[in-house]
């Protein structure tokens, strides 16, 4: 299977490529982050006939288009699509400071993106009877204060996703993925990379006794762009542990 995933040169991103080229799929990286986008040629060589790192700003039609056609040179066919890049940094401070730079380029990178990577896309699914999984986030039903521009981004994708999967069935499957908490703390480029700094209590406060990691999410997106999952779409499956199933009260 040939599989793009933006944003995959470390966090989340990055251990679904490891997920994916350790089962001998096709991988396209496709990312901004020079330091760990040239991590990732260095960590995955063995796999280099699996493996194509691609510099793509999602936010840019041209890039997206550059991407997809490099993709196309390398590997021949398109059969799945994980939309995952995006400004992961929720907290902007109050809304009444917010730049509108700020504000427009979240949009652009962390719900934009992932339109344009589906236009470019959706051709090739057509003719492999590929799929999508969008990445969006938990933020997208529960808030902290101050960020309300990743808040209304990922919502944005949640609403995309059932959206296009309406428009595109039963051609191509389109689906959502909800992560909560996952420590990406050692999926990062060398320079920012640490062990997870987690304590009894950050495991303990989850229904499901632990944080969760990027195996996970893979676990569910492999499921999702397979042929089990061939009834499944426009779905958004929340994965938190149990997180936003729970009442929580000030002690």
């Amino acid at each position: 299977m040939n599989i793009l995933i933006t944003g995959g040169a470390q966090g989340i991103g990055k251990g679904l490529a490891d997920y994916f080229l350790g089962r001998e799929h096709n991988v396209v990286i496709a990312d901004v982050d020079e330091e760990a986008m040239a991590a990732c040629r260095e960590e995955y060589a063995k796999f280099d006939k699996q493996l194509l790192v691609q510099h793509c700003d999602t936010a840019s039609e041209a890039g997206v288009r550059n991407t997809v056609s490099a993709m196309g040179d390398q590997f021949g066919q398109i059969d799945a699509v994980i939309n995952n890049a995006a400004i992961a940094d929720p907290e902007t401070g109050p809304i009444e400071e917010l730049d509108l730079a700020q504000w427009e380029r979240r949009l652009q990178v962390n719900l934009t993106g992932y339109f344009l990577v589906a236009k470019h896309t959706i051709p090739a699914l057509r003719q492999s009877g590929g799929s999508i999984v969008n990445i969006a986030s938990t933020r997208a039903l529960q808030s902290e204060p101050h960020t309300e521009a990743y808040a209304a981004s990922k919502g944005g994708v949640v609403a995309f996703t059932h959206a296009l999967a309406v428009s595109l069935g039963p051609a191509i499957r389109v689906n959502c993925i909800s992560p909560g908490w996952i420590a990406t703390d050692d999926w990062q480029a060398p320079s920012r990379r640490q062990a997870p700094q987690l304590s009894e209590i950050d495991h303990h406060q989850h229904p499901a006794g632990r944080v969760g990691r990027p195996d996970d999410i893979a676990a569910m997106v492999d499921y999702l762009i397979s042929e089990a999952a061939g009834f499944v779409t426009g779905q958004n499956f929340i994965i938190d542990g149990g997180m936003t199933r729970k009442m929580m009260y000030a002690p």
